[in-house]
């Protein structure tokens, strides 16, 4: 049995709770998704259970971990650091009980997971291999171990469509109980037999969390229903307490009508009247209790909404690429030949294969970060290009604001010479003052031309529209999830504003 009970879990830096009160009990035969946006907490989560010092470093923990008779995989989202350069057969030599187990059940394994044998004992780098390689190598090696209970996180990241549908059928009649995390509702609905939904509300300072024994369908269904009914009562009940207080309003003011010119010759009316008002007030105290006790309005989630602009849209006409590969390579592969691409205006292309096919490769020569072992590529240069790579679009731990401040680069040199000008056309003596004045306000003219005095607010505007509280903007960009990292990516490209957009797997995360 793994019996997780009354969890809290708190970040270090801002002391904000991600997960609040969370029980779970996890059972043989449960397939449990852990659905919620990015940055919820789930990875956190799942780290947790499977070992609470993966999370120590920045975040603190409260709550009762039980594994009785269980022992757990782990399948972390990102192949570990340490692990990139290491040769296959390195990395199954690291498990223990690869060395002691029979040939027969590797193989056994490897048939089990649609893998070739011979990874076993493979010198390639585990960082060189396809996205759907390294998930069936990663996880063999957690199968050898023969744990209990799975905790995948993200698995379905890069893999391909005959992947999506291993991993799926992988899930499903896995013997273990399954704990994983996905944005796949394809994969969900098909493997998931119950859910776990992590939420953070009012602008992600009050965590929720859900839990049901049910598929993702029944879920969505139970949800919207819920939300409805709870939303018709809350406001049917604000709607009654508004007449019934316009009501209290109106005998209130009567009473205090009546009071303000009874004539003080009536004393006994006075007293009355008293009685009266102090009655009111009884009223509207209890109407001030019976309304803390009102059906809350149900909350969800802010959405991210954000659009591309059309100032600077592609004319139909134009010929954005002419593209001609006699072969396509990555180091000593070939992967394809013969490629031949001509984009006109503003066409939308889809890019489909295997894993390791060489997509992302194709990518890389189109951007222009790879250079074409042969053949040539024609891209216009009078269009801005902006690439959002499958990994690595930031280097470094700079801030959130940090980054999406580069799309403003040229605002940082525009501003250090206009104070540079802003000194030098102070001395009306120079010899060189007209001069300076006159680039002071050509530049100055530029300044506001390409938007100097609004750049700031477009920036906090488009990152506050991608999900991005203010309290994120200093957070570092290393200790993003994937998917804030992602949506951090897509808001350096809705700054910049480009003509030509390349995605390489938007989706994951």
């Amino acid at each position: 049995m793994l019996q997780i009970r009354n969890l809290t879990i708190t970040y270090k830096k801002d002391l904000r709770e991600l997960i609040s009160g969370f029980s779970l009990t996890v059972n043989q035969g449960d397939r449990i998704a852990l659905i919620g946006e990015e940055g919820n907490g789930k990875s956190t989560l799942l780290r947790w259970i499977a070992d609470p010092s993966l999370i120590s470093g920045y975040a603190e923990a409260k709550g009762i971990r039980t594994v009785q008779n269980e022992k757990t995989g782990y399948l972390s989202q990102e192949l570990e650091e340490s692990d990139r350069t290491k040769s296959v057969y390195e990395y199954f030599c690291e498990e223990p009980f690869f060395a002691e187990k029979d040939p027969k059940e590797l193989n056994r394994l490897a048939v089990k997971l649609h893998m070739d044998p011979g990874m076993y004992y493979s010198m390639q780098e585990m960082e060189t291999l396809s996205g759907g390689e390294k998930i069936k190598v990663r996880m063999a090696r957690i199968l050898i171990a023969e744990p209990t209970v799975l905790l995948l996180d993200e698995p379905s990241n890069d893999l391909d469509l005959a992947m999506l549908e291993w991993l799926e059928e992988m899930i499903v009649n896995a013997p273990q109980a399954v704990v994983f995390v996905s944005h796949d509702e394809t994969l969900i609905r098909a493997a998931a037999n119950r859910i776990i939904h992590l939420e953070l509300l009012n602008r992600k300072t009050a965590a929720r969390h859900t839990v049901v024994s049910a598929g993702y369908d029944e879920y969505l269904e139970r949800r919207d229903d819920l939300f409805e009914r709870q939303m018709q009562k809350a406001m049917s009940e604000r709607r009654e307490d508004a007449m019934r207080m316009e009501r209290f309003r109106r005998i209130q003011q009567r009473v205090d009508h009546e009071l303000n010119n009874i004539s003080r010759q009536d004393p006994h009316g006075g007293r009355l009247l008293k009685k009266k008002m102090h009655s009111v007030k009884s009223m509207g105290k209890r109407f001030e209790r019976e309304r803390e006790n009102m059906t809350d309005i149900p909350e969800q989630e802010e959405a991210i909404l954000f659009f591309f602009s059309d100032e600077s849209a592609v004319s139909s006409g134009k010929k954005i690429l002419d593209l001609s590969l006699e072969q396509l390579s990555a180091g000593d592969r070939l992967l394809a030949e013969n490629i031949h691409l001509q984009v006109n205006g503003p066409e939308k292309i889809c890019i489909t294969g295997a894993n390791g096919c060489g997509k992302s490769t194709l990518l890389g020569i189109i951007s222009g970060e790879t250079e074409p072992t042969s053949g040539e590529v024609f891209i216009r240069r009078d269009q801005s290009l902006a690439y959002l790579r499958q990994k690595n679009n930031f280097m470094g731990s700079g801030t959130v604001l940090d980054e999406a401040s580069k799309s403003f680069s040229k605002f940082d040199e525009m501003e250090r010479r206009i104070n540079e000008l802003s000194l030098l056309i102070s001395d009306h003596e120079s010899a060189d003052f007209d001069k300076n004045l006159s680039e002071y306000t050509e530049l100055m003219e530029e300044y506001e031309k390409s938007g100097g005095y609004t750049y700031k607010s477009e920036l906090a505007s488009t990152l506050r529209a991608m999900g991005f509280g203010e309290e994120d903007f200093g957070k570092s960009v290393d200790k993003l999830s994937g998917g804030e990292r992602t949506r951090l990516a897509l808001s350096c490209i809705l700054l910049k504003n480009p003509d030509i957009l390349m995605l390489d797997e938007p989706t994951n995360h």
